[in-house]
């Protein structure tokens, strides 16, 4: 059966063939009945596919945890980067259909290719096409994303630990104050985040602000935060803590003005010190 399916229908056997077999058992009213009614769901299923292919990307595209949503310069890259990925993979799988098509309508052709052509442009050449230009555009815009740092930039402190993000904030003056679960900045002003953890391994992140990184006992990594206009952006922990993992959530709240933020500061409650983070990332 395998080889009739497959022949190259010079001997008599091959597709035709096969289908003559099976029209002179069954009949040919039946077979062409049968025939219509999986040509008919096979057109249905390709419409659903079609549509949920095209519908699917639009899932991830509003909310508070949106990346597609982005409210600040880092948060643009990163969607900008997901925005071009997903387009050279639509290209790369529009060409792999096409060549898919054209082994199934035109076999005579897809025979005269040589399997070295094949395993080459198909294996080699096809996807360094797409895949080379998408690798260069990630790769600057991954260097986009690390800014060296900036003088004169406000710098917050982040603790985390099960199952809270504490931030504190020094002033000029000395005095060091905190926050539970809500960080405080001015729009349009990037704050510099130094991130560790006092118990596991947490990730802080901020979809509409910024990309993720992780909080590591121990060590202190940098994140540049930064809201375009006032509003409250959410964020969560993205790295599996403990069994409350899922309530370890936060809020940016970016204010209008440098005084608004000063103000909401400066009635905080001071620190204490199990929340503060030497440069050494331990708290």
């Amino acid at each position: 059966m395998l080889r009739d399916l497959f022949d190259d229908g010079t001997g008599g056997n091959g597709i035709g063939h096969l289908y003559t077999r099976v029209k002179g058992s069954v009949g040919s009213k039946r077979l062409g009945a049968t025939w219509g009614t999986t040509w008919k769901r096979a057109k249905r299923f390709a419409r659903a596919f079609a549509a949920c292919a095209l519908l699917t990307p639009l899932i991830a595209c509003a909310g508070p945890l949106s990346t597609l949503e982005p409210a600040g310069p880092a948060a643009r890259s990163i969607a900008a980067l997901w925005w071009v990925m997903l387009a050279g993979a639509t290209l790369l799988l529009g060409l792999v259909i096409c060549l898919l098509a054209l082994a199934f309508l035109r076999p005579a052709v897809a025979r005269g290719v040589p399997p070295a052509l094949w395993i080459v442009g198909g294996g080699l050449a096809l996807p360094a096409l797409v895949l080379t230009p998408l690798m260069v555009y990630a790769l600057a815009s991954g260097e986009n994303l690390f800014q060296a740092r900036a003088e004169g930039r406000t710098e917050v402190d982040v603790l985390a630990r099960q199952w809270e993000w504490v931030f504190t904030y020094r002033s000029a003056d000395g005095t060091v104050r905190r926050s539970n679960n809500v960080l405080h900045l001015t729009a349009g002003q990037p704050v510099l985040l130094r991130i560790t953890s006092a118990d596991v391994i947490h990730s802080f992140w901020v979809p509409r602000l910024a990309g993720k990184i992780d909080a590591t006992p121990g060590h202190v990594t940098m994140l540049r935060l930064n809201a375009d206009v006032p509003g409250r952006y959410r964020g969560v922990c993205a790295e599996f803590c403990g069994i409350a993992h899922r309530d370890m959530q936060m809020t940016v709240e970016a204010h209008g003005s440098e005084d608004e933020t000063g103000r909401v500061i400066d009635g905080l409650p001071p620190a204490m010190p199990e929340d503060l983070v030497d440069a050494g990332g331990r708290p």
